[in-house]
């Protein structure tokens, strides 16, 4: 009776202190929760209050002149850059997931190499990725829309590729099997059920790719350069919001448009991001 009676001591102890540990565990959760919203809520905030009062039409003028610093011609390089940096990103990336995961055998040893290499290029710093760019790009295609777009593809292409690889990584291999069974092709099954059943995934990848695009400056300040004007071709230089916010606030003149760009450039991120969900949970419903 005594060993009995001292086992469930010894039980009642431990669930004591699961109990504690788990209770200690939610409050650091639920308080690091708090810290991260409250941070945010502040940044938002504080840019709004900022900016938002110095939101004028004459920002928005076609032409950008030293008595009118109009951000349009930055909002137009940005778009720009964006697009062609998608377009030449995501079918790469993409691609390259698709090799690792479904034809890729798993026991080649280059592919933890190249997961390995992708991980290490997600880390490093865009400055010299500006570098990299304006040595090589630069080169060919000078100081231009090009050059920029170039470089930021390279800069988040290791993020699109590895959140695909999870995505697909993520897709059950009944699904697979059930196509094959129903005597659809590798090819087909891939792209028919393999890849909307991965959209989710996939769209977080761009989705956070799109938001470095955007709020990217040393890369291109190096590379598509710091031109004022709207740029009317590819080969053509032109700052994006980023690079305008930036060099507004360095020179220290203009520090209330400054904050009015950022207002602008916290709404179009917000906007990708809800256009971007809106575009996941409708093929979710499909």
């Amino acid at each position: 009776m005594t060993v009995v009676a001292n086992d469930e001591k010894s039980y009642e102890k431990i669930i004591a202190k699961n109990r504690r540990t788990a209770t200690a565990m939610r409050v650091v959760t639920i308080a690091a929760a708090l810290l991260t919203t409250l941070v945010l809520g502040f940044l938002i905030v504080y840019i709004l209050v900022k900016g938002v009062p110095h939101l004028t039409p004459e920002l928005f003028a076609w032409e950008y002149d030293s008595e009118n610093v109009s951000m349009m011609p930055a909002l137009i390089n940005t778009i720009e850059i964006a697009v062609l940096t998608l377009l030449l990103a995501i079918p790469c990336s993409i691609g390259a997931a698709i090799y690792l995961v479904e034809y890729a055998n798993a026991k080649n040893r280059m592919i933890p190499f190249i997961r390995m290499t992708a991980e290490t290029l997600t880390g490093i710093p865009s400055i010299v990725y500006g570098l990299f760019g304006m040595l090589f790009f630069n080169r060919f295609f000078g100081m231009s829309i090009i050059s920029g777009a170039l470089t930021l593809a390279i800069m988040v292409l290791p993020v699109i590729m590895r959140t695909t690889e999870e995505a697909l990584i993520a897709v059950p291999k009944k699904y697979r099997e059930g196509s094959f069974g129903l005597g659809a092709g590798k090819l087909r099954t891939i792209f028919r059920i393999v890849l909307p059943a991965a959209l989710p995934g996939i769209f977080s990848g761009i989705v956070l790719s799109v938001g470095r695009i955007v709020g990217e400056t040393a890369a291109l300040i190096y590379t598509a350069g710091t031109f004022t004007k709207a740029a009317t071709s590819l080969g053509a230089s032109g700052r994006t919001l980023a690079v305008h916010m930036y060099l507004l606030s360095k020179e220290g003149l203009n520090t209330d448009q400054a904050y009015a760009t950022a207002v602008v450039l916290l709404v179009l991120v917000i906007a990708i991001n809800f256009v971007a969900g809106r575009i996941v949970r409708g093929r979710q419903q499909d």
